[in-house]
């Protein structure tokens, strides 16, 4: 105990030599200390020359609105982050940037650093390419230790809608390093709503090619989140190792992307590890592609676990990999499994390549891909020429390899097709099949077909297997898999097989 307190007292200077300043735009006066709510700053212009210690607090006034763009480099420390968040009554406070800013929040080659509870807009004049929220920036620096994104609102932000252009976002999450190789570990972003951003939610931008200079950031966790309105990419991690996204929901994507472009829910791009649960994603309307979740190219070991996905006009999950692309390691060893799709891939307009809109999506020489317990509920098609496929496996520069299919459960509500294609050393067992399917593999060899089961209508499914939960700040809802539930389920139809 002696030692506990010495420590303590040791520790004490350290901690009291932390400073709060204070921001109030309508009553504060820029000639003030800053050091009260009383004798507050009025503008951002103070903290440009402003060196922050670890455990000084930034405090925004609730109920105020800031037309200004926030910038910030610190560096706080593991025990005393620099916080930057709100004081006072009322609703957040609102960071609205100037016309033609490419970010209202700048967060700049910083660790240790949280901003909370605030309210982001950068609606623009004008549509600009790459314009964000708030963007995360880490630019011959290293490695930029443990920021926080917590309870923030972003919305309105009309970046580009098109890929190729820098698209737009409502989080962007930079690491740049021409001298230094610069990365970010330790990044959580939870409890936040996105809300009409275009053309993105949240996306990295890294370099992707795995060569000398591929330093991909780890350790970030993505959860609790709720984005709506956003035409494209919900969540897009690039070049990046161990990161975990749970917990988050998807709605309401706008048909406002151009004919030309593909986007999905929750994605990686070159990254290991990924990790994507307990999310729900309904309503994606994008062009091409349009499905729920995907495990993209460049990346390995990517699962994709007791997920909800519903009424996403492109299906349910796309895995793929471009055998045209040399500069990449391919798509190894995706896991997609314990997930349920009811009325996923009810696409009623036709693509690029005409009407397409696989539940699930084999493109390109994916290797090692792993499709295991999950039940895929395909109801009546919304129009007479809606594509129906359980599951396409087809060429982007290759076909598949060493795909195993096993232990699912497929309904179709109206004929469908099973079409592997000329992948290859594909396994396809003891997957159960209610409906009509078209395949030129003999299913009723290793499967079962039609068996006298009852309670696999959509209601049913719901009822047995998705909970409810608060998320973003208690503001919203989202309906989850219960996991425990499914698996005791899976478990009892493996033992009375």
């Amino acid at each position: 105990m002696k030692k506990i307190q010495l420590l303590i007292l040791l520790l004490m200077p350290y901690f009291l030599s932390a400073s709060t300043y204070y921001l109030d735009p309508t009553a504060g006066k820029d000639t003030n200390s800053g050091l009260s709510p009383q004798d507050a700053w009025r503008s951002f212009n103070k903290l440009a020359n402003l060196r922050l210690n670890a455990g000084d607090c930034i405090a925004l006034k609730r109920g105020e609105v800031f037309d200004q763009v926030l910038e910030l480099s610190a560096q706080g420390s593991f025990l005393e982050p620099i916080v930057v968040s709100a004081y006072g009554q009322g609703h957040k406070p609102i960071i609205r940037a100037p016309d033609h800013s490419l970010y209202a929040v700048r967060i700049f080659n910083s660790s240790y650093l949280q901003l909370k509870d605030i309210e982001v807009v950068n609606t623009g004049s004008t549509i600009l390419p790459t314009r964000t929220g708030v963007k995360l920036e880490s630019s011959n620096y290293g490695t930029a230790h443990a920021l926080v994104l917590s309870g923030l609102d972003i919305r309105d932000v009309n970046g580009s809608l098109v890929k190729g252009e820098g698209g737009g976002s409502g989080i962007l999450i930079e690491s740049r390093g021409d001298s230094i190789l610069s990365n970010f570990d330790a990044l959580l972003i939870e409890d936040c709503t996105i809300k009409r951003c275009q053309r993105n939610g949240m996306i990295w931008s890294a370099n992707w090619n795995r060569n000398h200079r591929w330093f991909p950031s780890t350790n970030t966790i993505v959860r609790n989140n709720f984005i709506q309105g956003v035409p494209g990419d919900g969540i897009v991690p690039i070049a990046c190792v161990n990161t975990l996204i749970e917990f988050n929901k998807m709605v309401d994507c706008p048909e406002i992307l151009p004919q030309t472009e593909a986007a999905a829910g929750f994605w990686p791009w070159s990254c290991d590890n990924t990790t994507i649960q307990f999310n729900e994603v309904t309503g994606h309307n994008a062009p091409w592609d349009a499905q729920g979740f995907d495990s993209d190219y460049n990346c390995r070991n990517t699962v994709i676990q007791y997920n909800y996905s519903h009424h996403n006009a492109g299906g349910f999950v796309l895995i793929c990999n471009s055998g045209e692309s040399r500069d990449q390691i391919g798509n190894i060893g995706t896991r997609v499994q314990y997930n349920l799709s009811i009325d996923d891939g009810n696409r009623i307009k036709p693509t690029r390549m005409g009407m397409f809109s696989p539940s699930i999506h084999i493109a390109g020489p994916a290797k090692e891909t792993s499709i295991y317990r999950n039940i895929i509920y395909a109801g009546l098609k919304s129009a007479e020429n809606v594509h129906r496929s359980i599951l396409t496996s087809d060429s982007w520069g290759g076909y598949a390899d060493q795909t195993k299919i096993f232990e699912n459960i497929f309904i179709a509500q109206q004929k469908s097709s099973f079409d592997l294609q000329s992948s290859t050393k594909n396994l396809t067992m003891d997957n159960t099949f209610i409906g009509e399917f078209d395949s030129k593999v003999i299913l009723a060899k290793t499967n079962r077909m039609n068996p006298d089961l009852k309670g696999y209508s959509a209601e049913a499914l719901r009822a047995r297997f998705l909970k409810i939960k608060c998320i973003a700040q208690g503001k919203q809802e989202i309906v989850y898999l219960d996991r425990q539930a499914l698996e005791d389920f899976f478990d009892q139809t493996a033992i009375s097989k």
